[in-house]
């Protein structure tokens, strides 16, 4: 994709405008970034994924039998008939996995990473639903997708911001309006990470929200050196062999912290670690237990393929790829497989293409290493047959 091609969806700008100028930086309101949009699933059929048992789903009700009760799923079919008339909301996770079509809207956020995208949310409100005003730790963008729904934005806040006293809801104590807009279907709005804001529904309503993947520093901290540690021999320690004799015993010296900043960065700043771990991390699925492998032979792949079968990526899989050194890596639903460099356009291929077939996939299965690495991600589960 060309960053200097001006974007419908982001209301006539560049991708690298929008990048540079609003992307964790302030709000963008775009009025019909998919002219025309229409819901690619119905109120009735958003419901039915919330009674699955592998679908996370919610259900706020603002005037439950407490204020702002939530409720988890799966839900009972007579869920949804005992709701009141107004002021409640149904969310759902992740519903690009299970319904193709909202998946493919995914294909309008071209433009950014797609290791960084979470997932595709989608709430319906009754008249009046929301979940309050509050803020996230992320990065959002909010479409319209039937109804019309009021949103509210104000202030910026952090962990320190006031809250309601909620077991689970992380409502705003307090809520400064600084601008508000309506949004029809094939409206969007971008909101970059700590803003406060508050949507209420107009009327029945559906909203998507692609949401991004953002790990907070102690996550990375706690994961990477878990990770790390794995490497690390045990006689590996602190040591101070030079050091001088003490004048206090008592007393940790400055060169002591030295020496033991020294041994972390060692370690922290292994690039090759540090990249393994992160592209792993960055591509563990959301729902593991999706992704299940189909056990296959290199022979019995290459008669499907032939016989015209196709590969697709798992719905639940998340795929990426890196160089490291002269070498690639390929990232797989948080495993990593080290590569030649001269299989870099497989990669691409695997990561992006929507379908493999024998027509793309051919020159590569001549290859030891490609046709390996092709029938390993089926083993794994990366990638499935189109028909499964």
């Amino acid at each position: 994709m060309n960053p200097d091609t001006p974007l419908q969806l982001l209301g006539g700008i560049t991708a690298r405008e929008f990048m540079r100028d609003y992307w964790q930086k302030k709000p963008l309101l775009v009025r019909q970034a998919i002219p025309g949009f229409e819901s690619p699933i119905s109120p009735d059929e958003l419901a039915g994924l919330a009674l699955e048992e592998e679908i996370e789903s919610r259900l706020v009700i603002e005037h439950g039998e407490r204020p702002w009760e939530l409720r988890r799923g799966p839900f009972a079919e007579d869920a949804f008939a005992e709701l009141p008339e107004r002021d409640w909301t149904l969310l759902v996770q992740a519903v690009d996995q299970f319904v193709p079509e909202v998946a493919e809207l995914l294909e309008e956020f071209k433009f950014l990473p797609k290791w960084r995208i979470d997932d595709v949310m989608v709430s319906f409100a009754a008249p009046g639903g929301g979940v309050g005003p509050h803020f996230d730790n992320y990065d959002v963008f909010l479409l319209q997708g039937f109804g019309s729904r009021r949103w509210q934005i104000g202030q910026m806040c952090d962990s320190d911001s006031p809250t309601l006293q909620h077991a689970d809801l992380k409502i705003l104590a307090e809520f400064v309006k600084t601008e508000e807009w309506v949004l029809e279907p094939g409206d969007m709005l971008y909101l970059p990470p700590l803003l406060a804001h508050c949507g209420t529904a107009e009327d029945d309503c559906m909203t998507y929200s692609v949401g991004f993947r953002a790990p907070s520093a102690a996550e990375v901290l706690t994961h990477f050196t878990d990770f790390l540690g794995q490497f690390l021999p045990d006689e590996e320690r602190y040591s101070d062999a030079d050091a001088q004799p003490t004048s206090d015993p008592t007393q940790i010296q400055r060169d002591s912290l030295d020496r033991l900043k020294a041994l972390l960065t060692e370690h922290m700043s292994d690039e090759r670690l540090l990249m393994t771990w992160f592209g792993q991390f960055m591509t563990e699925p959301r729902y593991p237990e999706l992704i299940a492998g189909t056990e296959i032979d290199e022979d019995n792949l290459l008669a499907s393929l032939e016989d015209g079968a196709v590969l697709i990526r798992n719905p639940s899989a998340r795929l990426a790829w890196s160089e490291v050194g002269e070498d690639l890596v390929l990232f797989a639903s948080g495993q990593s497989r080290l590569l030649s460099a001269s299989l870099r356009e497989l990669l691409k291929l695997v990561c992006a293409a929507d379908a493999l077939h024998i027509d793309n996939l051919g020159p590569w299965l001549a290859d030891d290493e490609g046709r390996n690495l092709v029938v390993e991600l089926v083993k794994q589960g990366s990638l499935e047959f189109a028909d499964e």
